[in-house]
Order: structure tokens, then C-alpha cells, then sequence
């Protein structure tokens, strides 16, 4: 059970809402891809012997390229999945313009925020135009100012977003892994590429960003985590998800959330049938899951035209589903190193209220952690706003040099 209080009602109408190698060394040989969207799915058996082994690469080009790169490749890498097994991941890997330095570039791991659990939702197989477009490049600016200053940056589409299999979404240990993995398979890519690494990202990318810093000591020892910046994470799911039962208007972005939830508790541990809680129409929709993006899942004929409240069965046991996402609950983590949490006061995907908490427990588990606030400022202005942005490169500039 949780250890926090419930939250006042009142609060519950803007949860969540809208929610050393050495420089000239040439690139290692990587297996040529296929084209299409067949390079999102492996050979069998699943190459590679450790996580984080590239298995291939290619070109990517369009809407999913960041600005200023000198080159940008779609990788699949392996990874440990949500029960244990070897998992391929995708993800895309941005080399900056000019000569390395001695050592290497750095890098920018960065988690991406919530898009969907469909496999068109991932960030490597964006396209222009489409719903979830501007879910993924609102972030560009930032990613561009990362590589101007000499870093690489790559992100991670996360465990079964564009793979195979269903994404198992807010599940820390397979967002962590897929992010501190990709680092891996990138300087197997190019080794010009360092193991000097900092992780950051935003609203889910957050909490994936906090896992992936509790996980790097012991999991991907031989990177060098410079610091952990996280904007807006996502915590405290088990206090808020029971209190949706009172929300008796069509709830948009916050039923499809709510409906990801309910997918990713599923994904992660289908022995406690939690799908069993959703009412008759819910049901009727909870495969949209896995073919529909945030977007598309918020609208009028999806899970957007349900009240939180018409999500769930009348008086629904949420015992075993607020214990699992208790779990995942990155209060509960400690992590090696420097710390950043950024928040804006304005936020109604992620409120305040919980970020608060979370600076306190974290200090309470040891973390070295700095908590900047921003007021007036929403949840995507966070990472878009001068301000945030600015302390946010400023603080990882000065980390990896």
C-alpha cells in the first residue's frame, strides 16, 4: 500500500491532465538493415550476446531527424526486457558536425514523454503531419543545442515501441534499461562516440530518466553517468489513479492515460488482471491501446469520450493495481551522482503537488538532488521555455564538459 495520503478531490480535476576510445578509430561493422518497417523486427535468434549489442543501423532521414546533426542512423539493439528475456529496441543515434574531441563526444541519453504504446507512436518512425508529430519534436530545440555544444544525443523509442511486443508503459526497470542500453549500442556504432554520459527527459522520460540513474551503477557499469536530469516526471500513480472514479466528465487526454496505465500494469504483470477492472465500454475500446497514439486515444471516438469515471467498474478493488504502480514509483529510488528535477508551476499533466513530494523523499533516500521551480510555466514549457531550458542545457553542459 502506499505510504502518502490521498489527495483532496478537488485536485483530482487537473490530474494529469493533456498529459575512451580514441577519436580517429572508424566505426565498428554493424549488419545491414532491411528497409521499411521490417527493421524494426529482428533476426531470430536475437543477435548480439550482451545488452546493449548493436544489432543493426541504417540512414534515417524525415520528420525524426534532429537539426544540426552531421549524421543521424535508426539503430536496433538489445536490450533486457520487461520479464528478464533479451528484447530488440530501437532508437536513433545524432553525431554532432566537427572532429571528435580526445576521448570522445559525450553523450545526451534522452527519454522521450508520452506518445503512445502503438508502434507508429515511436519516435524513430515519426512522420511529418501526423497527430503524434508534435508529441515528439517539441523537444528538438534543446536536442539541437546539445549536439551545437559537441554532444551526441540519442534517444530510445523504449522496449516494444516499434518492436515487437506491447510497450509496457511507466514500467521503470524497461524504460531505464532501453535508455542506458542505446548509449551502448551507439559507441558500438561509431566509437567516436564516449561512455561519458548524461541522462535526461521529460514526463515519462522523466520517470524513465530517474530509473535509468538508479540502474546505471550496476547495470551499465562501464558508462560514466555524469548527472541525471529529469523534467516533470511522472510519480505517485497509485494515489492518483483510484481517485479518477469521481471525474464524471468526458475525460480526453486523461482517459486515454488512464487507459495506457491500465496496458502497461497489464504488459508488466498479467496475473493481476487489472484489465478485469474496465467497465463494458472501456473493454470495448482497450485494443485501440494498441494500434492508437495519445492523440488519436484522446479523441471523441475513443477512450477521450469517456469520463474517467465510465473507465472503471463500479466500485473497482484498485488494491493490487496501486501496489504495482507504487512500485514503480521513482520515490522510492536512489541514484548515484548529481540530480536536476525541473517543474513548472503551471503544470496540469504532471502537478506540482506530486513533484514536491518527490524532491522531499528523494533528499530523504540520499540523492544529491537540486529542484528548480518555475512559475507561470505548463508542461511542455519546461523544456521549451528560455528559462528551464536554458538552466537545463547550462547544467549538463557543465557535467560533460
Amino acid at each position: 500500500m502506499s505510504r502518502r495520503p490521498a489527495l483532496p478531490a478537488t485536485l483530482v480535476a487537473v490530474l494529469l491532465a493533456a498529459l575512451a576510445i580514441a577519436p580517429a578509430a572508424a566505426p565498428a561493422k554493424t549488419r545491414t538493415a532491411p528497409g521499411g518497417t521490417a527493421f524494426y523486427t529482428p533476426p531470430s535468434p536475437l543477435p548480439g550476446k550482451a545488452h546493449g549489442d548493436l544489432i543493426w543501423a541504417r540512414k534515417l532521414t524525415g520528420a525524426a531527424v534532429v537539426p544540426g546533426a552531421a549524421k543521424t542512423e535508426v539503430v536496433l539493439y538489445r536490450s533486457q526486457g520487461v520479464t528478464g528475456s533479451a528484447v530488440p529496441v530501437s532508437g536513433v543515434v545524432s553525431i554532432p558536425k566537427g572532429k571528435a574531441p580526445k576521448g570522445g563526444w559525450p553523450v545526451v541519453t534522452y527519454a522521450h514523454g508520452t506518445t503512445g504504446i502503438a508502434d507508429s507512436c515511436a519516435p524513430s518512425r515519426d512522420v511529418a503531419g501526423s497527430p503524434v508529430h508534435p508529441y515528439n519534436n517539441y523537444v528538438f530545440g534543446l536536442l539541437t543545442r546539445w549536439l551545437k555544444a559537441g554532444y551526441a544525443v540519442v534517444r530510445t523509442d523504449y522496449e516494444g515501441s516499434g518492436t515487437p511486443g506491447p510497450h509496457p508503459y511507466l514500467i521503470g526497470s524497461s524504460e531505464g534499461r532501453g535508455v542506458l542500453d542505446i548509449v551502448r549500442a551507439a559507441h558500438q556504432l561509431d566509437p567516436r562516440i564516449s561512455k561519458s554520459t548524461a541522462i535526461v527527459g521529460h514526463s515519462q522520460g522523466g520517470h524513465a530518466a530517474l530509473w535509468a540513474g538508479s540502474l546505471a551503477k550496476k547495470y551499465t557499469p562501464d558508462l560514466k553517468l555524469r548527472g541525471t536530469l529529469a523534467f516533470a516526471p511522472a510519480s505517485h500513480l497509485d494515489d492518483q489513479i483510484p481517485l479518477t472514479t469521481v471525474l464524471t466528465n468526458p475525460g480526453g487526454g486523461l482517459s486515454g492515460l488512464v487507459a495506457m496505465i491500465v496496458r502497461g500494469i497489464t504488459t508488466a504483470f498479467p496475473t493481476l488482471d487489472v484489465a478485469s477492472l474496465l467497465s463494458e465500454r472501456a473493454t470495448a475500446l482497450y485494443p485501440q491501446t494498441l494500434d492508437r497514439c495519445l492523440p488519436e486515444l484522446s479523441g471523441a471516438d475513443s477512450f477521450g469520450a469517456l469520463a474517467p469515471a465510465e473507465i472503471f467498474v463500479s466500485k473497482p478493488d484498485f488494491t493490487a493495481a496501486a501496489k504495482a504502480l507504487d512500485a514503480q514509483d521513482p520515490s522510492h529510488l536512489k541514484i548515484a551522482g548529481p540530480v536536476q528535477i525541473e517543474q513548472g508551476s503551471a503544470d496540469t499533466t504532471v502537478l506540482p503537488l506530486f513533484t514536491d513530494q518527490l524532491d522531499k523523499e528523494l533528499i530523504a533516500n540520499g540523492v544529491k538532488l537540486t529542484y528548480k521551480k518555475y512559475p507561470g510555466v505548463d508542461h511542455g514549457g519546461v523544456v521549451v521555455r528560455p528559462k528551464p531550458q536554458g538552466d537545463a542545457y547550462k547544467w549538463v553542459k557543465e557535467r560533460l564538459g
